[in-house]
C-alpha cells in the first residue's frame, strides 16, 4: 500500500490522545476491564472518542482537534469527568501515569483486535510489556516539507517533554531510578527512535517508505514507533516521547508548550536542523529519562553542557510571545511551576515514601486523576 497523500491541515491545530490505566480497587492492580468499560460508554455520547488499546487493561482517549488551550482543557475535563463517572459504576479507578507500578505484564490479555493479535503474534511477550501509557500530541503542519522541518527542527527540544511529562518510575514493584522508564520499553520495537533524516516529504515518500515497503518490514506509518513521526492522514506531526501525566490539565500544558515551540520554529529564526543533530540524540534522551529534570544535555549545534531545567525554563521564556499569540500563557506557567516543584515522577516517589506501599502510589493516581490532590 502505497504512502497516502500528506492531508493538507491548518497550520498549529493540537490534539492529544492519553492511554489510560484501569486499575481495580480491590488490590490497585491493573484490571482488564476495558471491554466492560468501552460497552458502558457507548451507550451515551462521549465528549471526544475513546477507544480500546493493546491490552484490556488500558483505554485510550482522544480530543478533537483544537487551537486554543482554553478550549482543549475543557474538553478534556469532560472526558475526564464521564470516565471517572463510568469508572464508579463499574467499581474500577482510572489513572495517567507511564507505568503501573507493580502490575506483571504475564497476566495480561491482549484485546480482541486484528491489529493487536497481529502485533502480538510478530512481537511475542513485548506486545505484552507494552502495557505502558503514553500521551501523544499531534500538531497541524499544513504540508508535508513542513511536518519533516519540525519533526527534526524538535528533536533538540525532545528531552523537555520526556522530563516535563515523566511518570514512570516505578516498574514492577521497584523504583528503577528512571523518571520515566517507560520509554525503555518502547525501545524494544524494532521500528523504534528516530525517524530518517529527510526534509522533503517527496523523498520521504520515494526514497525511505517506498523501499521500506518494499522489504516488506512494514505496510504502513502505524508500524513505525518513532519518538516523533509524520500522520500523512491528519496532515500532523505526532510526538509519542511523554509518559501520560496525572493530570489532565499537564496534558493540556504539554500539548499547548509544543504548539508554541511549532510556532517558533516555523518563523526559521533557529539554525536548520542537520543530520549531526542527532550525534547527541540518544543521549540526551537518556539524561531525561533517568534524571528527568535533574539532566544534562548537550547542545546539538555548540556541544555545550546544558542543566535540562534551565534549559527548559529559557525555551519557556523565549515561547512567552507565541503562546499569548495563541491563548497559552496559562500552560507555559503550569510547566514554569513544574521544574520548581518537580515531575510527576517526583510525586509518585513522595507518595510512596508518605504511604510505604506501592498500593498507595495507585490509589494517589487515581485521586490526582479525578483532581482531588
Amino acid at each position: 500500500m502505497a504512502l497516502e497523500p500528506f492531508k493538507e491541515s491548518t497550520p498549529l491545530t493540537m490534539g492529544v490522545e492519553l492511554e489510560l490505566q484501569l486499575v481495580s480497587f480491590s488490590d490497585y492492580d491493573l484490571t482488564a476491564s476495558s471491554p466492560d468499560l468501552l460497552h458502558l460508554l457507548s451507550k451515551k455520547p462521549f465528549p471526544g472518542h475513546v477507544t480500546p488499546e493493546i491490552t484490556e487493561s488500558m483505554i485510550e482517549i482522544n480530543s478533537d482537534v483544537h487551537t486554543r488551550h482554553t478550549e482543549l482543557l475543557a474538553q478534556l475535563h469532560l472526558v475526564r469527568d464521564t470516565l471517572v463517572e463510568a469508572g464508579e459504576k463499574l467499581n474500577i479507578g482510572i489513572c495517567g501515569g507511564g507505568t503501573h507500578p507493580f502490575q506483571k505484564w504475564v497476566d495480561r490479555r491482549i484485546f480482541e483486535k486484528p491489529r493487536f493479535k497481529e502485533v502480538s503474534s510478530l512481537y511475542g511477550y513485548l506486545a505484552k510489556q507494552f502495557t505502558v501509557f503514553g500521551q501523544h500530541v499531534h500538531i497541524g503542519t499544513g504540508s508535508g516539507d513542513n511536518a519533516l522541518f519540525l519533526l527534526h527542527s524538535l528533536s533538540r527540544y525532545l528531552p523537555h517533554f520526556i522530563a516535563l511529562s515523566a511518570s514512570s518510575p516505578f516498574v514492577q514493584g521497584g523504583d528503577t531510578l528512571f523518571n520515566s522508564a517507560r520509554l525503555n520499553s518502547v525501545f524494544a520495537f524494532p521500528m523504534s527512535g528516530r525517524a530518517p533524516f529527510m526534509l522533503s516529504w517527496q523523498e520521504f515518500q520515494d526514497n525511505f517508505f517506498a523501499k521500506m515497503e518494499h522489504t516488506g518490514v512494514i505496510k504502513s506509518m502505524k508500524d513505525f514507533y518513532w519518538d516523533l513521526r509524520p500522520k500523512p492522514e491528519y496532515g500532523t506531526i505526532e510526538l509519542r516521547v511523554c509518559d501520560t501525566p496525572l493530570t489532565v490539565e499537564r496534558a493540556a500544558a504539554l500539548a499547548a508548550y509544543l504548539q508554541a515551540l511549532c510556532a517558533y520554529l516555523l518563523d526559521r529564526k533557529e539554525e536548520p536542523p542537520a543530520e549531526d543533530d542527532y550525534l547527541v540524540y540518544n543521549y540526551n534522551r537518556f539524561q531525561a529519562c533517568r534524571f528527568g529534570l535533574d539532566g544534562t544535555i548537550v547542545h546539538p549545534k555548540t556541544y555545550e553542557s546544558l542543566s535540562l531545567r534551565e534549559d527548559i525554563l529559557t525555551t519557556l521564556r523565549r515561547m512567552d510571545p507565541y503562546a499569548e499569540r495563541l491563548g497559552g500563557s496559562a500552560a507555559l506557567n503550569h510547566l514554569m511551576q513544574v521544574t520548581h516543584v518537580g515531575s510527576d515522577a517526583q510525586y509518585l516517589r513522595d507518595q510512596y515514601a508518605a504511604s510505604g506501599s506501592v498500593e498507595g502510589i495507585v490509589d494517589a493516581a487515581v485521586q490526582r486523576f479525578r483532581g482531588r490532590r
